[in-house]
């Protein structure tokens, strides 16, 4: 396959082959710059959340011919448009390309009269033309706005996470809406020492317009607002992009606004932020776009958060009777109903049975950018699953995270291994997630451990061989991935002998009921006081007699 089509084969996967169900079934997205993080890395992380099957792909580094164009495909398979292309392109593995940049991405859906059914280019396709064309965070905020400004932006409201060796920058863009031109949008680089997060609500409120080492914007980003009505330029208030082109909504505010409090309350537990904004509380002051962690982060604490069920919190979804016998924080779709007239709403947690992949980016400015740029990848559910470390200058990839298909199991495929480890422990969660946690912790702690060793003997290859640091880079990457999902096989099978109808096998192998927690039977028996009840015969029913 050539290197176009495998670009075109990337993009179909990616969005339109599954339905574009990222942005339905939301996602989440981390910041942390080098100088919140303990090593001096520039991290972003990315939950791509929606029920379908991700194939990573890695796409070469590649010259190209004068006046080559890229095809656009509609869902149908006839060509929209083409894109011109440029004479070269970067190397890209999964989302992070061979100079360590890297983005991600959420949905905030925004104002939808301001779709354009006309426009080429998804979201999706602008992060891989941006990969393939920009070494840096701030080239590719330009590159993106400079292919919506020529071909046409055909998404809704759209965060971007965009990280480089050196900065990070949050970008958020809506479209002008049917037979419009190009895009409105702006991006931030968000302060050195800082954290910041967004999960599928609009986070930028008001920006400097005349910093451009700080913000860039489109030219009509404010003005459009004004002209639409979606602001009063005469109320003296600043322009906020968040509120002009997304504003929030109850539901959004449970399921968006209370993942990035998540994040914040954990990075920087001193701020003590309120959760009346994520409660909806009328008045309540919105979450700032950053915040200064009360330490220095470690890739480590960066999982972690990303693996968030509100844990310790009044919204812990591991406790209370919704989460079951066995604590399971797992909430079945739809999130929100209505009872009695009234509507409800489930918690949205960081970490979520639905995520179809995840990568944390690390981004080093001290190291060689092929040794220097990790993509910690996992499938499924980020608590779960267990990261892998992939070079960004590898030449291939583990082939089970590559192969899979949504409609039939298979022990090939590195998502089905995951997807069935975790369903089967939500039969009892409380206790088979202290095993699943127990290899994770192992396999990912042996990954960190091993990382400087790694890393010290691939700049010894460099100065040697650069095409042998390549092939030694790719091996440790590949064989870590194949790895974890052999392991994550046994795992599996583990459990299910260990769990079995119902018992707990012990450590040598006997089966024991182990019955249900006392406080989940209280539970029932308050629902049903009498319902299993065995009645008192006293003295009289010792003799088994009825009469």
């Amino acid at each position: 396959m050539t290197p176009r089509k495998i670009l075109i084969a990337a993009f179909l996967i990616l969005g339109l082959s599954a339905g574009n169900q990222w942005a339905e079934d939301h996602c989440s997205s981390f910041l942390v710059t080098k100088g919140a993080s303990q090593d001096g890395s520039v991290m972003i992380t990315y939950t791509c959340d929606g029920e379908f099957l991700p194939h990573l792909q890695r796409i070469p580094a590649q010259d190209h011919e004068p006046g080559t164009t890229i095809p656009i495909q509609g869902r149908d398979g006839t060509i929209r448009g083409r894109i011109k292309q440029v004479p070269h392109t970067y190397a890209v593995v999964g989302l992070m390309n061979e100079h360590q940049l890297a983005i991600g991405e959420t949905t905030f859906g925004g104002r939808p009269e301001l779709r354009n059914p006309d426009g080429l280019l998804h979201y999706f396709l602008l992060m891989e033309l941006a990969l393939q064309r920009a070494k840096t965070a701030r080239e590719a905020v330009r590159v993106m706005a400079g292919l919506v400004e020529d071909y046409g932006y055909a998404s809704t409201g759209e965060s971007f996470s965009i990280a480089d060796p050196e900065e990070a920058w949050i970008m958020e863009m809506i479209g002008p809406g049917p037979g419009g031109k190009g895009a409105h949008w702006v991006a931030l680089r968000i302060p050195d020492g800082c954290v910041s997060g967004h999960a599928n609500m609009a986070r930028i409120g008001e920006f400097p317009i005349n910093d451009p080492d700080n913000c860039l914007t489109s030219p009509k980003v404010v003005s459009f607002a004004e002209e639409k009505g979606y602001c009063d330029k005469a109320s003296g208030k600043p322009f906020s992009f968040r509120y002009a082109y997304d504003p929030p909504q109850p539901p959004a505010l449970r399921s968006c606004a209370a993942r990035v409090w998540s994040m914040f309350r954990r990075s920087a537990p001193s701020l003590n932020l309120s959760p009346d904004f994520h409660r909806g509380v009328r008045g309540a002051d919105p979450y700032p776009l950053w915040v200064k962690p009360d330490r220095k982060l470690s890739l480590r604490d960066v999982m972690g958060i990303m693996r968030d069920h509100y844990e310790g919190t009044p919204y812990d979804m591991t406790k209370g009777i919704d989460a079951g016998p066995f604590g399971c924080p797992v909430r079945f779709r739809d999130l929100t109903w209505k009872t009695d007239g009234a509507t409800y709403s489930w918690e949205r947690p960081i970490s979520t049975q639905q995520t179809g992949f995840s990568f944390i980016s690390q981004s080093r400015a001290w190291l060689p950018a092929a040794v220097g740029g990790v993509y910690w990848y996992g499938v499924d559910d980020t608590y779960t699953s267990c990261y892998v470390p992939l070079y960004c200058s590898i030449r291939d990839l583990p082939r089970s995270f590559t192969v899979g298909d949504l409609q039939k199991f298979s022990w090939d495929s590195a998502w089905w291994v995951f997807n069935f480890v975790a369903n089967f422990a939500n039969l009892r969660y409380a206790d088979m997630i202290q095993d699943i946690r127990k290899v994770q912790s192992a396999l990912e702690g042996q990954c960190l451990s091993l990382q400087p060793l790694i890393e010290d003997t691939a700049l010894e290859i460099l100065k040697k061989d650069p095409e042998l640091m390549v092939q030694y880079l790719t091996n440790y990457s590949v064989g870590q991935g194949e790895l974890v999902v052999k392991r994550w096989v046994e795992l599996g099978e583990h459990l299910v002998t260990k769990y079995n109808d119902g018992y707990v096998k012990d450590d040598k192998g006997r089966p024991r009921a182990a019955g249900y927690p006392s406080e989940w039977l209280k539970e029932v028996l308050r629902s049903k006081p009498d319902a299993f009840k065995l009645p008192d015969w006293g003295e009289a029913g010792k003799s088994g007699r009825l009469d």
